[in-house]
């Protein structure tokens, strides 16, 4: 088992996922602080993100070297598992109830996906070239509508609208991948197919980019979603790859596809970003304790007169005058 072609695809899905996980969060915050792509782009951390989304694309192709597309693609809900909690880490957050249960249904459903697809055999096949046409041009035609839905979209809709988009093209450039992956010979077939996965990754990660400025959470969950569901379908419908055991394999993946769906919902729901003194969990923030402190006293203080000045006997012939007192400005003069 351990020197199995499909053991050594879960490995290195693992520290994919990971890679994966602490791009999308240096993202996110990248994101939070800037207003365009210029200003990202002049950021150092956004190219920490590139770096990372790029050791987690190259794991991810070796990956799909030794495994399916129906078993390494599902295992990248794990980012999302791995990115909550990395981003409660940086915002000093505890994660919450609710995250810890997304968690554990994700991780049964994948499990479950796993025993469904883990066959212990390398992939042998892979797409024609009229077939990565089709798909490229299919793709294509999808997330222009999805760009076209997310620029007229409001905040988080618009967010997610992106997130679809990401998720296509970057499960479409990871069944492209498998094909370079998986045997190539040098052809101007393969170059072409070289060329539309880069531009496809290239475009997940953009996308994805923009997706995260309307937050972290939702657009990651169905980002992680759509990326899986769309290599899924091309592997069943175009590579004839399936489930173990037949039709109770095909019903145990299914009931684990939903399973892990439902943990990604879960752990997809906005979370307050309260300190690590903050209040988690979802509940409401206190209200601001009103400031009683009395506003100071701006009054002038009363010229105080010596009392031996009060007791002393006025002349005979004094004569009493109003006394003038200012009160303003920089002295006071009687």
């Amino acid at each position: 088992m351990l020197t199995s072609p499909v053991f050594l695809a879960l490995v290195l899905s693992l520290v994919s996922a990971f890679c994966y996980a602490a791009a999308a969060v240096v993202q996110e915050r990248t994101a939070a602080g800037t207003a365009d792509l210029r200003g990202t782009l002049a950021r150092g951390s956004w190219w920490w993100a590139v770096g990372l989304n790029a050791s987690g694309a190259l794991l991810h192709v070796v990956a799909l070297r030794y495994g399916p597309l129906t078993l390494v693609q599902p295992l990248g809900a794990l980012t999302l598992v791995v990115a909550v909690p990395l981003g409660s880490l940086a915002v000093r957050r505890r994660t919450s109830g609710t995250q810890w249960r997304g968690m554990a249904l994700t991780l049964v459903g994948l499990t479950a996906l796993l025993a469904a697809t883990a066959a212990g055999q390398a992939p042998d096949d892979t797409l024609g070239t009229a077939e990565v046409l089709g798909v490229a041009l299919v793709a294509f035609v999808v997330i222009a509508v999805l760009v076209r839905s997310g620029l007229g979209g409001l905040g988080r809709l618009g967010g997610l609208a992106f997130a679809a988009a990401s998720g296509v093209a970057s499960g479409v450039g990871s069944t492209l991948a498998q094909k370079l992956a998986v045997g190539p010979t040098l052809s101007w077939s393969v170059a072409v197919v070289a060329v539309l996965a880069v531009a496809f990754a290239s475009a997940g990660l953009l996308l994805s980019q923009k997706a995260y400025r309307s937050g972290l959470g939702g657009p990651l969950a169905l980002l992680t979603l759509v990326n899986p569901v769309t290599a899924s379908v091309i592997g069943i419908g175009l590579l004839g790859e399936g489930f173990r055991y037949g039709t109770v394999g095909t019903l145990i993946a299914l009931a684990g596809a939903v399973v892990a769906a439902r943990g990604v919902v879960l752990l997809s729901r906005p979370q307050p970003r309260y300190g690590r003194y903050g209040r988690s969990g979802g509940q409401p923030a206190p209200a601001p304790t009103p400031d009683l402190t009395p506003a100071p006293d701006l009054t002038p203080a009363p010229v105080l007169v010596p009392a031996r000045l009060l007791r002393a006997r006025l002349p005979s012939a004094a004569r009493l005058r109003p006394v003038t007192v200012e009160l303003t400005g920089t002295s006071r003069t009687v």
